[in-house]
């Protein structure tokens, strides 16, 4: 199979051809192994590979599985195999090897796909860039003077220039939506404990993280959400499981006449580009021809005061991944070892107490507990998937100004530097204000492919349902999907 026809098929259609044998799993390793090797040193989306390894397995896969020989990248966080670094973009990891797969790939290799290795994410998965100082930034296909977005980044490049069809993506403030709606893809982050955490945690970032995919299509989104949704009773977060069959509903698009609220103002009182708006507005346009009520309606809900919220989480998990990787590495570790981002949350967390993190918790709940009460009259919540285009590559880097903040934060008082923490991620938040609601509420949320900028880069447009309603996201989205305003994606790199 060569590189031209590869392209053109989703995962579901890879297996369809292996079911056809018109193309064997040994050929798919190949022409993808291939494809990473030629496209990696343009666009950097993947930071270690795994073919020979993975041509031993080809002969142990899940021959079985409804995903049986389709090549796929696993994220360089929370995603471990076995035998492999897993180093969550930070070179104090680059030599820690996983005893174990992630319960997370053990849901990946049930369904048959071949693993091939790790894709590039920012330092612990902080940021909506993928820029980690150890590998370097991961470009945009469509324009590599342009950032994919992240954390997922390197999921999207990968998955945008061809490599693999989908790729494995994690969630915790929008990573896998930001990055799905810079490079024109689908992105799902589902309802909070719907899918495996651990083994070794019951939680990721107090629920606002979670494991899933980026893909090209619905139908392979539909397919992952069947094969990776689990009941795991250690978990602190349960969702009953969903008992039809997600992939079916791409039979099945939405026929009810649905009610749906829509804004396209920042929660955080940022700008947003007219390019954006549009694109919203374009859906609505046709949801309205489809029939749906849509309704200009934003819920009632702070969102500075959300983001601190959020922050105070973000400051007490990084002071306590760099104190238990102290006590691994049995050494203390300095400023010079950590991204800027990094450091300044780890000092933050330093000064948060007990209290501090509960009550911020509580503003979780509340903002889940409005949008409870917002979805009893609306059935999903649009707006774009980030307010501009994807930024260029060192466009966040924090300026010197900023640095020299982070540089003096351990002198500061907890509530100065908690306003430092704002103001150093606010360029960021700008881009990307909307992803976080559903992080911090549980509920699933998708980005889908729906415009280009001015700069021919793709802009994607976020729906919001409520918990455990991924059933009414796909069926609308599959709707979406056949209508002129889906914009599917163009696979491969343009060299701008």
């Amino acid at each position: 199979m060569k590189f031209e026809e590869y392209k053109m098929f989703d995962a579901m259609g890879l297996k369809m051809l292996i079911d056809k044998k018109e193309v064997s799993a040994n050929e798919l390793l190949e022409v993808s192994s291939f494809r990473i090797e030629e496209a990696n040193p343009i666009v950097n989306a993947v930071v270690r590979t795994r073919f020979n390894q993975a041509d031993k397995e080809v002969k142990s896969l899940n021959s079985e599985g409804p995903l049986y020989g389709v090549p796929f990248l696993a994220k360089n966080i929370s995603q471990a195999i076995k035998g492999e670094v897993l180093s969550a973009g930070s070179a104090l990891l680059n030599d820690h090897i996983k005893t174990r797969d992630s319960n997370y790939i053990e849901k990946i290799r049930q369904t048959g796909c071949q693993l091939l290795g790790h894709t590039n994410t920012p330092e612990f998965g902080l940021k909506n860039i993928t820029e980690p100082a150890y590998y370097g930034p991961t470009r945009h296909p469509m324009n590599i003077n342009h950032s994919s977005g992240g954390s997922s980044g390197g999921a999207a490049s990968a998955v945008l220039s061809g490599m693999v069809p989908l790729a494995g993506a994690s969630d915790g403030g929008g990573s896998i939506r930001i990055p799905a709606g810079f490079t024109g893809l689908i992105g799902l982050k589902p309802t909070r404990g719907r899918t495996p955490v651990g083994p070794g945690v019951g939680r990721q970032w107090q629920g606002a993280s979670i494991d899933f995919v980026i893909s090209k299509t619905m139908r392979d989104t539909a397919l992952m959400l069947d094969q990776l949704q689990v009941f795991q009773r250690e978990a602190a977060f349960h969702v009953p499981l969903y008992e039809n069959n997600y992939t079916a509903l791409v039979n099945h698009p939405i026929r009810q006449k649905l009610k749906i609220a829509y804004t396209t103002a920042s929660p955080v009182g940022t700008p947003v580009s007219p390019k954006a708006k549009e694109a919203v507005l374009k859906i609505v346009k046709t949801l309205t021809e489809l029939g749906h009520d849509v309704e200009e309606k934003e819920p009632s809900i702070n969102g500075v005061d959300l983001m601190y919220h959020y922050y105070v989480m973000n400051a007490g998990e990084m002071n306590k991944v760099i104190l238990q990787l102290e006590n691994g590495l049995k050494k203390q570790i300095t400023k010079d070892e950590l991204d800027p981002f990094t450091y300044a949350l780890h000092e933050t967390g330093k000064h948060i107490t007990a209290a501090d993190y509960s009550i911020s918790l509580d503003g979780w709940d509340q903002a889940s507990q409005v949008m409870h009460h917002f979805h009893e009259k609306y059935d999903l919540y649009l707006t774009p998937t980030n307010a501009n285009h994807a930024p260029k590559i060192g466009e966040l880097v924090p300026v010197q100004s900023m640095l020299r903040r982070i540089d003096n934060i351990s002198q500061l008082d907890k509530k100065s530097q908690l306003a430092l923490i704002y103001d150093m991620f606010l360029p960021s938040l700008t881009y990307t204000p909307f992803t976080q609601l559903a992080n911090l509420t549980g509920q699933p949320a998708i980005s889908i492919p729906v415009a280009l900028s001015e700069k021919n880069l793709p802009l994607g447009c976020q729906f919001m349902a409520p918990k455990g309603r991924e059933d009414l996201l796909l069926r609308l989205c599959f709707q979406l999907e056949q209508s002129a305003a889906w914009l599917a994606p163009t696979i491969g790199i343009t060299r701008d």
